[in-house]
C-alpha cells in the first residue's frame, strides 16, 4: 500500500528560493526500516550545507535529518520498535522535512513519554552532537571538572544544550556569541563566561579569563571567521574540534604551525561517524534523555515555523538571527 506526502525537496543547489514543496510516495518499510509521521521536524546547518552545495548530494534532494513522530509500520528485522511508537531520530539519509517518511530504523530511537514531540525533533542532532563533543572528543590530556573549553556559537541550538551539559559535568565553558544579548543567553544556560566576539578580541579574553593557560579543547561550529584566532587559545597538547562551518569551510593550512602552538592536536567532527551502529546510537540518546528528563538539560525551542514556510526558516538561520532549536511543523 503506498500513500503520498509533502516532502521540502531542492531540484538543483542554490539558495533559500530553491526549496520547493513536493508531492512524493510513500511506501511500507523494507527490511529494516520504519514508516514514520511527523509531529515536528528540527532545522539545523546541515540542512544549509545540503541545499547550498557544500555537501553535495545527487537532485532531487528531501532535506532534514532530525524529526520525532509516531511509528506507522515496521519492517522485517525490526524489534526495538513497533506501530504506534513514539519516536526520535537524528540520521541519515536527508528526508525529515515532510509528513511521513520511510527511512532506516537504525538510527530511530522510542521517545520517553516525558519528552513532547517539539522537544525530540529539536534535540536529537543537536542533544548528541553535543554528548559526543564533550562526552567522546576530548584532549589527549582528558577533561576534568574544573576545566575550561571553549564552545564558539553558544547561544545556538547545541550551543545552549553544551552550556547547560558542560556545567552538569563541572567544566567551565567560555562562549562566544555575536550579541550581548545571546551573552547573556549562553550565561543564563550555564556558561562561565561569555565573550561577543564582535566587539572583544575573544583569544586575548580567553587567555585573560584562564590566567594565560588557554583551554584544553576549542568546539567550532563557525569555521572560517574563527579558526585562526581558535588555535591560539589552546593550552599544550590541546584539541581543536571542528564539526561546522557557519561562516564558510576553514581554508587548508599548513600542519607545521600546530607544533609551535604547542604541538596541539586538530579534528573534524561529525555526528554521522558516531551513530554508525542501534546499539551505539541507543546509548548516546538514552544518555541525552537522561539529563533532559532530569532537568539538567533543557531544550529551548526559540522558533517554530510551518512546514510551508520552510524558506522564512532558512532564511533567519543563515542570518544568525535565531537562538536555541528551531522545528517546523507539518
Amino acid at each position: 500500500m503506498s500513500s503520498t506526502s509533502r516532502a521540502v525537496r531542492i531540484h538543483a543547489t542554490g539558495g533559500p528560493d530553491q526549496l520547493v514543496i513536493d508531492t512524493v510516495e510513500v511506501g511500507e518499510p523494507g527490511p529494516g526500516q520504519v514508516r514514520i509521521r511527523h509531529h515536528a521536524v528540527g532545522l539545523n546547518f546541515i540542512d544549509v550545507y545540503q541545499r547550498t552545495g557544500l555537501y553535495p548530494f545527487p537532485m532531487p534532494l528531501s532535506l532534514g535529518m532530525e524529526g520525532a513522530g509516531v511509528i506507522e509500520a515496521v519492517g522485517e528485522g525490526v524489534t526495538h520498535l513497533k506501530a504506534g511508537d513514539r519516536a526520535a531520530y537524528a540520521s541519515n539519509p536527508p528526508g525529515s522535512y515532510c509528513d511521513v517518511r520511510v527511512m532506516p530504523a537504525m538510527n530511530v530511537c522510542k521517545l520517553p513519554d516525558a519528552i513532547d514531540f517539539e522537544t525530540g525533533a529539536a534535540m536529537m542532532l543537536k542533544g548528541l552532537t553535543a554528548q559526543y563533543l564533550l562526552k567522546h572528543c576530548k584532549p589527549v590530556e582528558g577533561l576534568e571538572p574544573g576545566d575550561h573549553v571553549l564552545f564558539h556559537a553558544a547561544a545556538g541550538g547545541v550551543g545552549l544544550i553544551a552550556c547547560q551539559w558542560a556545567k552538569h559535568l563541572g567544566l567551565r565553558l567560555i562562549g562566544t556569541a555575536g550579541s550581548d544579548d545571546k551573552c547573556q543567553l549562553a550565561l543564563d544556560h550555564g556558561a562561565a563566561h561569555a565573550i561577543n566576539y564582535r566587539t572583544d578580541d575573544f583569544a586575548a579574553r580567553v587567555k585573560e579569563i584562564t590566567g594565560g593557560k588557554g583551554v584544553k579543547v576549542v568546539y567550532d561550529s563557525v569555521g572560517k571567521d574563527t579558526w585562526d584566532k581558535s588555535l591560539d587559545c589552546l593550552r599544550p597538547f590541546g584539541l581543536m574540534a571542528s564539526f561546522g562551518n557557519a561562516s564558510g569551510p576553514v581554508a587548508p593550512f599548513a600542519p607545521g604551525i600546530l607544533g609551535p602552538k604547542g604541538s596541539i592536536y586538530v579534528t573534524r567532527q561529525t555526528l554521522f561517524s558516531h551513530i554508525t551502529s542501534r546499539e551505539r546510537t541507543q546509548r548516546m540518546a538514552d544518555d541525552l534523555f537522561g539529563v533532559v528528563a532530569s532537568g539538567a538539560v533543557k531544550i529551548r525551542i526559540d522558533q517554530h515555523f510551518a512546514l510551508t514556510d520552510v524558506k522564512k526558516a532558512h532564511e533567519s538561520l543563515e542570518a544568525r538571527a535565531t537562538t536555541g532549536c528551531t522545528v517546523l511543523l507539518p
